[in-house]
């Protein structure tokens, strides 16, 4: 990453409420963590911060289940919600369960025309798929950090006939422009889909997205949406940043995310997600 690439801080005109308890919605990679996985000291402090202040953290991930737990552990959230697979699972975490966590929301779908139609398109891609329960099948020598487990190798063919919460293309052999154009020439229809900073696609269900399972555990909190917050750098973060109050785009983020926030921070390689999180705890 250049400097030319980082944006500077655009901080719109908002103050902490006294008494409010905020929802705050926070991305991972690039957001909480940098691209190495590595979440700093000043990061992980802000976000322990501003649960102990009693606001509702909810870690918000494209990362499978597996791969999310991580992160709430390492951001110290005893309790509370976190919204993996781009929405697709929802998780109550609580000491309470044997595991630490339940699974409260699972929202599958049947891939198979989006699975079939991706791969006559693009011959030489690779497949994954996550089931409701956390597993994974992906087509050969396909495994990747954010499914939180190693996949088990599986065909095509075989992901045909299977539910998932989730569905990841990714293609070495195309650019990433290419690779839009495709998945544009496709016409991918009945579910939800974003592309990422490389040749990867992530699909969901029909009108799944990170902002509908937060819209849900906002619900269930009974915080008003006036008081709702989110922070993140993807594509896949653009309707979280459009349905929070205070939608944040972090400093690297592209254009697209950008216009979507209200505000932007700094780089995650400057802690940018800890500038905005101790302007709730100051």
């Amino acid at each position: 990453m250049t400097q030319e690439t980082v944006r500077p801080p655009v901080q719109e005109r908002w103050h902490k409420e006294a008494g409010v308890k905020y929802l705050v919605a926070l991305d991972v990679d690039g957001t909480l963590v940098d691209h190495d996985g590595h979440m700093t000291e000043d990061v992980k402090h802000a976000v322990r911060a501003v649960a102990k202040e009693g606001h509702h953290v909810v870690v918000s991930t494209g990362r499978s289940k597996g791969a999310t737990l991580p992160i709430v552990e390492l951001a110290g959230m005893g309790t509370g919600y976190a919204v993996s697979s781009n929405g697709g699972v929802t998780l109550e975490i609580d000491p309470r369960y044997p595991s630490g966590y339940e699974i409260v929301d699972a929202v599958t779908f049947k891939p198979a025309k989006a699975l079939a139609a991706l791969g006559e398109k693009l011959p030489d891609a690779k497949f994954a798929l996550e089931a409701a329960d956390g597993s994974f099948f992906s087509t050969a020598h396909f495994q990747d950090r954010s499914f939180g487990m190693e996949a088990q190798t599986v065909s095509l063919e075989d992901l045909l006939d299977m539910e998932a919460v989730r569905v990841v293309v990714f293609s070495t052999e195309t650019d990433i422009d290419s690779f839009a154009r495709i998945i544009d020439e496709v016409g991918l229809h009945g579910v939800t889909y974003s592309v990422g900073w490389t040749p990867w696609l992530d699909i969901a269900a029909h009108g799944v997205s990170k902002a509908s399972a937060l819209e849900q555990i906002r619900k269930r909190l009974g915080v008003d949406p006036a008081h709702t917050i989110a922070m993140g750098d993807g594509r896949n973060d653009i309707e979280m940043l459009e349905w929070a109050a205070r939608g944040i785009a972090m400093g690297q983020a592209p254009d697209e995310v950008v216009q979507a926030a209200s505000e932007v921070t700094t780089s995650v390689y400057d802690d940018g997600a800890a500038h905005v999180l101790r302007t709730l705890v100051d």
